[in-house]
């Protein structure tokens, strides 16, 4: 019963989230709630949520400073140099913006974080996708699949994962299938070359400097409608009219230009934000510091030296600190930056709920044994190729730990009895994680989402089928090439 109650209340999450009709953060909590009642723990509930919480607490304080850092970091300039480096590959050309999004996404990738990856990624790419009208789930489904490729390095979690839960060595998993997943990363650029011919197709080409003036000329003709509205509002009297044209002239300074906003305030979406040489939040002296500063931040993670919550609470402390040594500067820049950390964290929280129930009542572990107990006894000696079949939809459905942790060991254990080796179990283990990035579960999702604007249904229902396929494509290489 368990296990039945477990898949319909994860397809009920999904098909109402695809259908927008409910919000992600009001699904993750009042769905799992509802199945609580159901499976006649409701009494029991508030003991799972507080889990969950208590789970995810550390990972909600690290987006939380680790979006301030990094926005930050965006302020003052520290990555336009990258963002420059890539418009200038994409020259407004769609299929060049797509591919430069998967390269830009597989390169920040190599620090292990999926977060750390979506908010530069997201951040460079927007405003150019947001200028030439292209599709953002195109962008967020490449990033996110790129990521997942990426995420099975050593130090990403899911290869560290397996290799403690099946007591082997990392190496020994990841190393060999380098071959396989060059291959997922080359599928996945292919992919962006696809869906960025296919955007060429629906919009053309402009150059960069087209894009600008055509973005120019819009704002150009929305403020000169502005202002004429406010001047045909006084037309009934001279006076008023004067009074109207005397505003118009205050807004347009006289010159008859407009004023333009202030880049604190401004939709990204209004222009190319990310590469505008003139923002007052520049720190062009600061530029080695903020670099230096980053690296250190990269390296600590990487090495372990202290939790990652912490590592980015101090260097989110730091960077406002030296880089805004004014008290309102600094209240300004985590108000420009509050709405993405309001967004990611109570998305964190809310899946807390939903991992916490899924947990918390069994059903989870009902399942995970349903799926083992009826592998037919004719697949044993291809549990490694099972293996990876499987942790597509299981990645996707459940938290990496539960499926490494929970699941993992059981595979191997059935896979030994039949000769295949627990290496070639761990190996296929993690040919699921393209797909994984994408999971409800995954709190960096959000962190993709929330920032590019984009609805979670909408980034679900485009990007499933791409990265299912990125997955057989990794296990098709790596059983090809004898790895699995």
């Amino acid at each position: 019963m368990l296990t039945i109650l477990g898949f319909v209340m994860i397809a009920t999450f999904l098909v109402l989230i695809m259908l927008k009709k409910m919000s992600p953060i009001a699904a993750l909590v009042l769905i799992p709630a509802l199945f609580c009642v159901l499976v006649g723990k409701g009494a029991h509930l508030g003991d799972y949520v507080v889990d969950g919480v208590t789970d995810l607490a550390p990972t909600a304080a690290m987006l939380m400073f680790a979006i301030i850092y990094f926005g930050v970091m965006i302020d003052v300039g520290l990555f336009d140099p990258v963002v420059r480096g890539i418009l200038r590959f994409c020259k407004a050309d769609p299929m060049r913006i797509v591919v430069g999004t998967a390269v830009l996404a597989a390169i920040v990738s190599l620090d292990g974080d999926g977060s750390t990856t979506f908010m530069i990624t997201v951040s460079a790419m927007y405003p150019l996708y947001k200028r030439l009208k292209m599709s953002l789930v195109v962008m967020t489904g490449v990033a996110a699949m790129a990521n997942g490729v990426m995420n099975t390095l050593p130090w990403g979690g899911p290869t560290a994962r397996a290799a403690t839960a099946l007591k082997v060595d990392a190496a020994d998993i990841f190393v060999p299938m380098i071959p396989a997943l060059a291959v997922g990363l080359l599928f996945v650029l292919l992919l962006a070359y696809v869906l960025g011919v296919r955007e060429r197709r629906r919009l053309g080409v402009l150059t960069l400097d087209e894009a600008l003036a055509e973005g120019k000329e819009k704002e150009e003709e929305k403020e000169t409608e502005t202002v004429l509205v406010g001047a045909g509002a006084g037309a009934g009297a001279s006076a008023a009219a004067g009074a109207g044209a005397g505003k118009g002239e205050a807004r347009t300074g006289g010159s008859g230009a407009a004023d333009p906003a202030p880049h604190d305030d401004a939709d990204p979406g209004d222009g190319l934000h990310g590469i505008d040489p003139d923002r007052p939040t520049l720190r062009p002296k600061l530029y080695w510091f903020n670099a230096l500063l980053t690296v250190a931040l990269l390296t600590s993670m990487i090495m372990e030296w202290l939790p990652i919550p912490v590592l980015f609470l101090l260097g989110a402390a730091l960077a406002l600190t030296v880089n805004f040594p004014h008290m309102p500067d600094q209240k300004a820049r985590i108000a420009a930056h509050a709405e993405n950390v309001l967004n990611v964290s109570g998305m964190v929280f809310a899946a807390a709920v939903f991992t916490g129930v899924l947990q918390g009542t069994g059903m989870v572990d009902h399942m995970a044994t349903w799926l083992v107990d009826n592998i037919p006894d004719g697949m044993g000696p291809h549990m490694a190729l099972v293996t990876g079949v499987l942790s597509i939809p299981l990645t996707y459905f459940m938290s990496n730990d539960g499926f490494y942790f929970g699941i993992l060991p059981v595979l191997a254990e059935a896979g030994q009895a039949h000769g295949v080796s627990t290496l070639e179990i761990a190996r296929a283990s993690i040919v699921g994680q393209p797909l994984h990035m994408s999971s409800p579960l995954v709190p960096a999702v959000y962190v993709l989402v929330g920032m590019a604007k984009v609805e979670f249904g909408d980034h679900t229902r485009f990007v499933v089928k791409w990265a299912a396929l990125t997955c057989l494509a990794v296990l098709g290489a790596a059983v090809l090439f004898g790895i699995v």
